[in-house]
This record gives C-alpha cells, sequence and structure tokens, in this order.
C-alpha cells in the first residue's frame, strides 16, 4: 500500500490569525504538510522562522516565514496545494483578487471558519469583535470588564496576537505591570492595547499559542474576556459575542472580511460613535442590522473624548498623532486626537508629511489617504525612534496623542504634549449592564 501523500499548504497572514490556524488546524494533522507561511500588512514580519517549540513533531526544522509579494512563486517552486487566507480587515474584493492570484498559480484557495479554528474554554467567554479596525473595540472591552468587576468576577482578558518578535519567547505572554511591557520587548501597538488593562489593575494575556494561553488564564479567573484584534472573529468560542460596528464608515460591516461574519453572528451590536456620525449613517448601519442579523440586541453608544490640560491647545498650531492600524488597514482618516483638536480650538493642525523620516515616509506612501495625521507607527525599536524623529522635527508648538497609551513612556518629545482617552458611553437601552447581569446568572457558576 502507497502511503498518502499530504497536501501541500502555504498560509496567508499576518503574524496572528496565520499562526492560530495552523495551530489549531494543521499542526499535528498528518493529512497536510505546510511548506511556509506568508506575511503582509506589518512591516519586518517576514524573514523568520515559525519556530520547532511551536510547530511540533512534524515541524522538527519550524516553517519559513516569506513575503506575500513572491506567493505566485512560492506555490509554484513549492508544489502548494492549497493557499489557506488567514488575515483581516480586508475588503472582500482584496479577498478575491488573491483568490485568484492563488488559482492562477495552480492552487486551491481556503477561508478556515469558527467550527474549525475556535477553542472551547472552560469558563465563560465574552467576545468582543468589530466590523472595522478602529470602530471601538477597545473602550468596550473596558466597560465589559469594568461592570463585571463592580459585580464581584475576577475576569482576565486575553487580546488577540501580535507577535513581532522573537516567537520563542511570545508562546504565553502575562501582562500585570508596566515592567511586563518592558520584559516582553512590547511594541507601540501592543502597549496601546495592554496599558488600559493595566491602569485599571488587570492582568491580560496574548502570544502565539492560544491553547497554552487559554488554560493558563482560567487559572485566574471567573470569566475570560476575547479582546479581538482588527476585524477578525474570535479564537475562543463565545457564551456571548459583542460586536462594535462604525457609523463613520455605513456599509462596511458587510463590505469587509472578516468583519461580516462577526456583524452576521453577534448577539450583541453595538453602533458606536453616534455623537459624531451622521444621523442617516447611524440609520444605515441600522438597516444593514435588519437585513443581517435582525435577532441581534442593538446598543446605541457614544466615544466622549477626555483630555488631559485641553487649555494647551486652543490658539496653538498642533500635530496629531493618532492609532497606527486605525488609520492604515482600518482606512480611518483621522481619530480621537483629531477630534480633539476641533473641539478644543486649535488654531492649525500641521501636515506631518514635511517632517516623516525612514519608514514613516514609506507609510505615507503606501496609506496615501492619509495627509494631516500621524500614524502611531511602532512596529519595532527602529520604527520608534523614527516615529520619535518625525514628531520632534514638527513644527508644532503642541503634540496632542490620540493613541491609546502614553508615547512618552516609549519616547522623548520636545514639545509640550496633552493625551485624548476616550470611553464607551450607551445611549438610551438596553445597556450592557443589562445584558451582562443576564448573561452571568446563565453562564457563571455560583460558588
Amino acid at each position: 500500500m502507497t502511503e498518502k501523500k499530504r497536501r501541500r499548504v502555504v498560509i496567508l497572514g499576518a503574524a496572528g490569525r496565520d499562526f492560530h490556524n495552523f495551530n489549531t488546524f494543521f499542526r499535528n494533522n498528518p493529512d497536510y504538510e505546510v511548506v511556509a507561511f506568508t506575511a503582509t500588512q506589518i512591516p519586518d514580519i517576514e524573514g523568520r522562522i515559525y519556530p520547532p517549540e511551536l510547530s511540533g513533531e512534524l515541524y522538527p526544522n519550524g516553517i519559513p516565514i516569506l513575503s506575500e509579494d513572491d506567493l505566485e512563486k512560492i506555490i509554484k517552486e513549492q508544489d502548494v496545494d492549497i493557499a489557506v487566507f488567514a488575515y483581516s480587515d480586508v475588503s472582500h474584493e482584496y479577498v478575491m483578487h488573491l483568490a485568484s492570484r492563488v488559482h492562477a498559480a495552480g492552487a486551491d484557495f481556503w477561508l478556515l471558519g469558527p467550527e474549525s479554528t475556535m477553542i472551547k474554554s472552560t469558563k465563560p467567554v465574552i467576545a468582543v469583535t468589530a466590523v472595522r479596525t478602529g470602530s471601538g473595540k477597545s473602550q468596550t472591552s473596558r466597560k465589559v470588564v469594568q461592570i463585571l468587576h463592580e459585580m464581584g468576577y475576577k475576569v482576565v482578558a486575553i487580546r488577540h496576537p501580535m507577535p513581532y518578535g522573537d516567537l520563542r519567547k511570545q508562546i504565553v505572554q502575562r501582562f500585570a505591570s508596566y515592567e511586563d511591557l518592558d520584559k516582553y520587548e512590547c511594541t507601540i501597538e501592543e502597549r496601546e492595547e495592554y496599558e488600559p488593562y493595566i491602569d485599571r489593575g488587570l492582568v491580560v494575556y496574548a502570544g502565539v499559542d492560544y491553547e497554552k494561553i487559554l488554560r493558563e488564564a482560567e487559572k485566574e479567573a471567573d470569566i475570560i474576556l476575547w479582546d479581538g484584534g482588527n476585524n477578525d472573529f474570535p479564537f475562543y468560542k463565545p457564551d456571548l459575542w459583542i460586536v462594535v460596528a462604525d457609523p463613520h464608515r455605513p456599509g462596511h460591516e458587510v463590505k469587509y472580511h472578516p468583519g461580516e461574519t462577526n456583524f452576521r453572528a453577534a448577539n450583541v451590536i453595538i453602533i458606536n460613535k453616534i455623537d459624531t456620525a451622521n444621523r442617516d449613517d447611524v440609520q444605515k448601519v441600522r438597516e444593514s442590522i435588519e437585513k443581517a442579523n435582525p435577532n441581534a440586541i442593538v446598543i446605541e453608544g457614544a466615544s466622549p473624548i477626555f483630555v488631559d490640560n485641553p487649555e494647551l491647545i486652543k490658539g496653538k498650531r498642533v500635530l496629531v498623532v493618532e492609532d497606527g492600524p486605525t488609520l492604515t488597514h482600518g482606512g480611518m482618516t483621522y481619530g480621537a486626537g483629531y477630534v480633539a483638536a476641533k473641539k478644543f480650538g486649535a488654531a492649525e493642525i500641521i501636515d506631518p508629511r514635511p517632517y516623516a523620516v525612514g519608514s514613516i515616509i514609506d507609510t505615507y506612501k503606501k496609506y496615501s489617504h492619509l495627509s494631516v495625521i500621524l500614524p502611531a507607527m511602532g512596529y519595532g525599536e527602529k520604527q520608534i525612534r523614527e516615529l520619535e524623529e518625525t514628531i520632534n522635527k514638527a513644527d508644532a508648538d503642541v503634540v496632542i496623542m490620540g493613541t491609546p497609551i502614553d508615547l512618552r513612556r516609549v519616547m522623548k518629545l520636545n514639545k509640550p504634549s496633552v493625551r485624548v482617552r476616550y470611553e464607551l458611553e450607551e445611549i438610551g437601552y438596553p445597556k450592557l449592564k443589562d445584558i451582562l447581569k443576564d448573561f452571568v446568572e446563565k453562564h457563571v457558576k455560583k460558588e
């Protein structure tokens, strides 16, 4: 009897969903041989190896991570049978163009769904995801945790992966202090997600192997909170699935992958930012809900901003620095910092592009929709220093930080700065507290 040929696979990713799909579906599966990962979206994440410590017995030498630019070459030279798409916040058109490239090169094109990749927890799971990057997941997650803590429950957050460094050191990461951020050499993007939990005395996990991460988190939690990344769907099977929609981008809830999956599967949909969105656009999102997920509970929410020392803004020439992913693959042209500049009377929002250096110049070339906003790019120490140099070169009186972290923790600024914060505030009824009360009555065991 001849031995069955393993089907050869390449996984298309961006250092997140791709590794999870491998771990849950392919790692110990004798029917498939993953010959490579490809990488895109995030700077400088190709050229690494998915190490043997993660790849398992079938891959004693690990798996190479290559550039997606070479996809057709990889498929042909490696005799690939299947290309698995595994990253997020791209249009449906983008996905199908990529599928066409794969088909033309001679391979099948796969999308692995929730049932193939979700892990079941021994503890109740609440998932917070979104239809697009920058919709308001973070403030929603913080609100959920706050409410549950006030009810007396220990909540541990697990954040969607951002393993952009040495994967061997990032298998399971636990963050409970600022020292932990330094210990794991966190990027700006990672700090933006972890610092708000640490500020509240909470624990957040992340890393690469989400089965191991979950089992560690379960040891210290009554409830697991899945804090999603981009517009990806959860890695864990949720008992309550909350999805945030953005009326500043009406229609995107059914035009982007896999945000539409979230939108259609949600138990609760929060239409966020209604305080700054056009009323007609809010209505368009409501109409989308009626068509795609009429059984979802709908909450309307605002994201009011709070500024340290707003008097520093009035009459000044300001440089606005915003959350990087929201502006780049999230496609937004502004964020909370821009809103604060307008609200508190800045004389001028300066154009940062003439002052950009290094990879910041490349960011503006790649994301041509950006103009008077500086994205807080910081995927490694070199890029953090380039962001710092760009800010310090800028001819501005004040820096407005619309990022979720205080940039002054990772760089030295040569001009005054103010920090913008934003929190979720529900408008009318129902409220999250009512929904969470019902959730714990059904799912959390009483001691």
